[in-house]
């Protein structure tokens, strides 16, 4: 984790969905999190590591507020947060996005399009808007 704010972050996890569209929209969506739209107030991890039962990022779930950002209905980083022991605060489908945006070609696995960004980016202020709260609100494990 690479936030050195003295607040403790929200944490951003998305699916790895590697080969999919949905999952780069997930990452990018975190990554608009994390390094703009809530930066200092949110943080990701690598949800490999987590899988894997890494005990920094087990004790980072565990310790941290938690947002999914999944690409598909498998919902691979909220079971694994919550496997891990982890409270996911919420959960997001990066599918349910497509719901507004009915024909939007989103691009593929290794390249968005510019209806994938717009969407992404309604996805990563939502989740902005989410963590705000719970940071506002305490939203801490201790």
């Amino acid at each position: 984790m690479g936030n050195t704010s003295t607040q403790s972050p929200v944490l951003v996890i998305p699916c790895s969905g590697i080969g999919k569209v949905h999952g780069l929209m997930s990452r990018e969506a975190t990554y608009l999190v994390t390094d703009e739209c809530a930066a200092g107030r949110t943080d990701t991890l690598c949800l490999a590591l987590l899988v894997k039962g890494d005990p920094d990022a087990v004790a980072a779930v565990r310790s941290h507020a938690c947002i999914t950002i999944d690409g598909c209905a498998k919902a691979c980083a909220e079971k694994n947060v919550a496997m891990a022991g982890g409270r996911v605060a919420r959960a997001v489908q990066v599918a349910e996005a497509f719901k507004n945006h009915r024909g939007a070609k989103p691009g593929n696995a290794t390249a968005l399009t510019d209806d994938g960004w717009v969407i992404a980016r309604e996805i990563a202020a939502s989740v902005a808007c989410e963590a705000a709260s719970l940071s506002d609100a305490g939203e801490v494990i201790r």
